[in-house]
C-alpha cells in the first residue's frame, strides 16, 4: 500500500487510474518513477507536479538500464470495485528494470506513481504525483522487480 497518497490526488487516484484504462485521453499513462534520494514524506504530500517534486530535495535514480516505466490501458486493469468491504483496489502488473545497474548503481529510496495526460509530449510538470512507496534497494546489474499488486486502497 501506498506509503503517502499525494494531497492532489487524494479521492482522485482510482480516477486517474479510470482515465488510464478508458483510454481518456488516448496518450495517457500512469509513470513509474524512483528515486535515489527522496524529500520527507510531510514535505513530498504538498507537491502538486513531478517538477516540483525534482526541483527540491528528491533526485531520480540514475542507474544503468533505468527509464521511467510507462503504463498505459493495455497495462492496467480497471479499479476493483469490493461492494463487500465498502472499497476500491488498485493495482499495477509486476514491473521489471532489466540489468538494473552494474556500471552506475544505485540504492532506491521512493517509488512514485504520476498521471502523465500525454506520454507524446509535455514536461514533468504535466505529471501528476499520485503515491508514493517507500521503496530501499541496491541495483547491482541484476534484475530489478516491482512485484504486482494492490498499490492503493480507496474507502
Amino acid at each position: 500500500m501506498a506509503d503517502i497518497i499525494f494531497n492532489i490526488a487524494k479521492g482522485r487516484l482510482a480516477a486517474y487510474v479510470d482515465r488510464v484504462v478508458a483510454n481518456d485521453p488516448a496518450n495517457s499513462a500512469i509513470t513509474v518513477v524512483i528515486l535515489k534520494t527522496a524529500a520527507a514524506d510531510a514535505v513530498l504530500q504538498d507537491l502538486d507536479t513531478l517538477a516540483a517534486i525534482l526541483a527540491g530535495a528528491s533526485v531520480e535514480a540514475d542507474f544503468t538500464n533505468y527509464a521511467r516505466k510507462q503504463l498505459t490501458d493495455a497495462d492496467l486493469a480497471a479499479p476493483a470495485v469490493d461492494d463487500g468491504n465498502d472499497r476500491v483496489d488498485i493495482s499495477i502488473p509486476q514491473i521489471t528494470f532489466a540489468a538494473a545497474g552494474g556500471a552506475v548503481n544505485n540504492t532506491t529510496a521512493k517509488l512514485l506513481l504520476c498521471y502523465d495526460p500525454d506520454t507524446t509530449g509535455g514536461t514533468d510538470a504535466d505529471l501528476v504525483p499520485l503515491a508514493a512507496y517507500d521503496y530501499v534497494e541496491t541495483t547491482s546489474g541484476s534484475d530489478l522487480v516491482i512485484n504486482a499488486g494492490v498499490v492503493a486502497r480507496a474507502s
